[in-house]
């Protein structure tokens, strides 16, 4: 068979928007889009930067609510401060991952240290959510904080690969997911290539820098989101100049449709309200040392249901 005839193994190429969040701080928001709702568990994803912020600068996410969901942060340059209504403070630095699980409520906020705005720092990096199954949306809040050196590390010519969270290429990374995923850091260094497997039924691929080649699919530039065709194995290549880094993420399908309204997804939009009320009224836990809080915006319609 000529390869001309072989199908296309994308269903769908992203290319999210960008919204500055003042002095320049730039998101990327590849999940949810209006072309496809979710990949896996994955209802969110958020590129960071990169961004330098002025000396008295930084980030400020001030304390604000999750439910029925976990947030899962990962840097590639900087240090972000996290603190939670757990008691949890814990500061994040490239290659190491927190990963928070809100169950039935958590409170966080995310900053730049003071120490760390005497000068100029750097941000870069991904925040992505993942839905919890419905059996367990009402779990116990939890954070965990994962060290570089704990994740599986995959070596091969010219590939690196770290196993951020669930499993891939046979490795488990050994943060405690609720559903079967896999959230994996691939660096590639110009010319070099590495099979993606199709493992899970939903599989995409982030890319972070670099231009990632996809054989005869083409080549595709940094900020893309290139969702697979379920049962697609891919070669993925650095076609050059230099280094390509790119995100592989997905899982199984959610076990039914999920809710996003403001910070919280559910599967019920009754949930969804509940947890509104509970903000509104100061109902939540607070984060001990915090007096700030996002309020809820009042600009609020119904849920969203995805898929």
């Amino acid at each position: 068979m000529d390869h001309h005839d072989d199908p296309s193994a994308l269903d769908i190429v992203i290319v999210p928007p960008t919204h500055d969040l003042g002095d320049g701080f730039q998101v990327r928001r590849a999940l949810p889009s209006r072309q496809r709702r979710m990949v896996g568990p994955f209802v969110f994803l958020d590129q960071m930067g990169p961004h330098v912020f002025e000396p008295g600068r930084g980030l400020d996410v001030r304390p604000h609510p999750h439910v029925c969901l976990a947030t899962v942060t990962y840097l590639f340059d900087g240090e972000i401060l996290h603190r939670d209504s757990l008691g949890s403070v814990q500061a994040i630095r490239p290659g190491e991952v927190n990963w928070m699980t809100a169950g039935r409520g958590i409170v966080h906020s995310e900053r730049t240290d003071s120490l760390l705005r005497q000068g100029r720092s750097n941000l870069f990096g991904l925040q992505c959510w993942v839905a919890l199954p419905s059996k367990h949306e009402e779990t116990d809040p939890t954070f965990a904080h994962i060290e570089a050196g704990a994740l599986p590390f995959i070596e091969a010519e010219g590939v690196e690969a770290r196993v951020v969270a669930g499993s891939f290429w046979g490795r488990r990374a050994p943060v405690g997911t609720l559903s079967d995923m896999f959230y994996v850091d691939v660096r590639l260094k110009a010319g070099a290539r590495i099979a993606m497997p199709p493992e899970y039924p939903e599989q995409a691929i982030y890319i972070v820098e670099g231009r990632l080649d996809l054989g005869r699919d083409g080549v595709f530039e940094p900020g893309q989101l290139v969702v697979l065709k379920p049962g697609a194995e891919v070669m993925l290549g650095a076609p050059g100049p230099g280094p390509t880094r790119i995100m592989l993420l997905g899982g199984e399908p959610m076990d039914g449709p999920r809710f996003l309204s403001w910070n919280f997804v559910a599967s019920s939009e009754d949930r969804i309200e509940q947890a509104k009320r509970d903000w509104k009224a100061g109902a939540f836990p607070q984060v001990p040392g915090e007096t700030e809080f996002i309020p809820l915006p009042e600009s609020q319609g119904k849920p969203v249901r995805y898929p």
